[in-house]
């Protein structure tokens, strides 16, 4: 039996220990927000907090997270810089076809957190692991900005 604590609800999930964290929310929790997409954390769909590092849920075995605070994209709207950045998403027309969304605002949620003020530069490197094939990068961009200049950053 492995005690997770996802969204800030405990769970006890009786699991094999390498079991990815990804089956766990997706198929024992239904939370399927957070996508599969390659599998092996190359594309970002996957993509959740842990202890408010982004972490791809498709190769985090649950033995690893006894103790620790999963977020998915799921309590997002209960997160003030989580909630402005999806209504940035909307309001700018980032999603194509969507896939892999939940992954893209993770991060950008996560790099808000931890850097308020991002450079180009720094968005870059916070997003690079998250593959968008529609190429909604520059709309991706300018939300993340957005959300940094409506929490009193200069874009």
């Amino acid at each position: 039996m492995t005690k997770l604590t996802i969204n800030g609800k405990p769970h006890d999930i009786d699991l094999p220990a390498d079991t990815p964290l990804l089956w766990v929310l997706r198929d024992e929790l239904g939370l399927t927000g957070t996508k599969f997409g390659c599998g092996m954390a190359l594309c970002g769909a996957c993509t959740v907090e842990i202890d408010g590092a982004v972490v791809r849920a498709c190769v985090t075995p649950i033995s690893t997270l006894a103790g620790k605070h999963i977020v998915t994209i799921e309590a997002m709207s209960g997160d003030a810089i989580g909630k402005a950045m999806q209504a940035a998403w909307i309001e700018l027309g980032v999603p194509q076809c969507g896939y892999c969304q939940s992954g893209q605002i993770m991060s950008a949620t996560a790099l808000l957190k931890k850097n308020p003020k991002p450079t180009d530069a720094d968005i870059d490197a916070a997003m690079a692991g998250n593959i968008c094939r529609c190429g909604t990068y520059t709309r991706i961009r300018a939300a993340i900005k957005q959300v940094a200049g409506e929490q009193g950053a200069s874009p």
